[in-house]
Formats: C-alpha cells, structure tokens, sequence
C-alpha cells in the first residue's frame, strides 16, 4: 500500500513499491500478464481475516506494517488475495510522466523484502470510503505511511483503492492499485474524512 523510496515513482509510489515503474501501456489480461516470480500455493487464511470487509482491509495494513528488519508474514497476505489478485502503483516519474508498475502479490513480496529488512514501514488508515453491491465491493482508503509509529509526521499519504470480491464464505482482494500524493497531487479534503 505505500511508497517508500524515492527510486519508485518519485515522491513515493504506493505500497512499499521500491523498482523503477515501467512505461505507461494498456495492462494485458491477467491470464497474459508475466510474473516476475512464480506464485505461490495459495495459503488457507484466517478466518478472522477475511470474515468482513473491515477485518481484510486491517489485515492488509497490517501484514506490511513492521520495524526494520522485523519479518513480514507472507503468506498472511498471500491469503487475502483472490489467485487471480493484482497490485499496481502509479505516481508520477521525475521528469513528469505518469508511470505503472503492475505486479502480483509475490512480485510484490519479492521488491519490498530488502527494503523492510533495513527499514521500518507503518502504514495506516487514516479515512476510508466504501461503495458495495452484492458479492462486489470498491474501498476507497486513504493511507499514512510512518518509519515508526511514534513518527509525528507521516513521510507519505496517498489511496489505496481497494476491489474485493466474496464468494460466499469469506472477502478476497482481486485488485489493489495505490497512488501517493505529490506536491502537484494533494489528497483532497474529501478523503481525508471516512463517508
């Protein structure tokens, strides 16, 4: 959900996203699209998890917040996804451009290791919109992103927009795109307060 490094999009690009963003192009399939890694066998997931909308947007926080070095629980976030899950940042490039980076949870995994191995990242909700109908819901949730929690200040703020599917027995995330804000992109007061 949150940038960390300025080598991602620039000012952040979202999630811990940490490698250069690839020109922007129209996104393949996801039957098409090629993965940087392998994905892994899909991990049973707490019940508690995935049990409500609520409970999987806290756990995806949660399961990419840590101190420096502290280790992450991947297959914790491997089991909030659907199989056929995205990721993607977007954020704007140093010479202005847009720029996408999108990527599976275990592309995800594979960029973001090192970083948390040497540096804290605390993400939190700090407001959140959601829209439902049926079987089908869009979380429009706004981010801070602190190196500790005692951290006055956030470096990063940007959404998370969020697009969760449920089969009947529990919530799964098929798609997770961020963008952080930037001094020519400012989060609107308008989400800056949960409706």
């Amino acid at each position: 959900m949150a940038g960390v490094l300025a080598a991602a999009l620039a000012p952040g690009a979202g999630m811990a996203q940490t490698a250069p963003v690839a020109p922007v192009a129209p996104v393949a399939p996801a039957a098409a699209a090629p993965a940087a890694t392998a994905p892994a066998a899909m991990p049973a997931a707490r019940p508690a998890d995935v049990a409500s909308i609520d409970a999987i947007v806290k756990s995806l926080y949660e399961v990419i917040s840590g101190a420096a070095g502290a280790p992450r629980d991947w297959d914790r976030m491997r089991s909030l996804f659907a199989p056929e899950g995205r990721m993607m940042a977007v954020g704007q490039r140093p010479d202005g451009s847009i720029g996408m980076r999108a990527m599976r949870p275990d592309d995800y995994i594979a960029r973001n290791t090192k970083n948390f191995a040497t540096m804290g990242f605390y993400e939190t909700e700090l407001a959140r919109t959601t829209d439902s109908f049926g079987q089908v819901a869009h979380v429009f949730s706004t981010y801070e992103a602190r190196h500790a929690p005692g951290d006055a200040k956030p470096f990063m703020r940007g959404i998370n927009s969020i697009q969760l599917v449920n089969d009947g027995k529990r919530w799964y995330v098929l798609s997770l795109v961020w963008r952080a804000e930037d001094p020519k992109l400012p989060l609107p007061e308008r989400y800056l307060q949960s409706r």
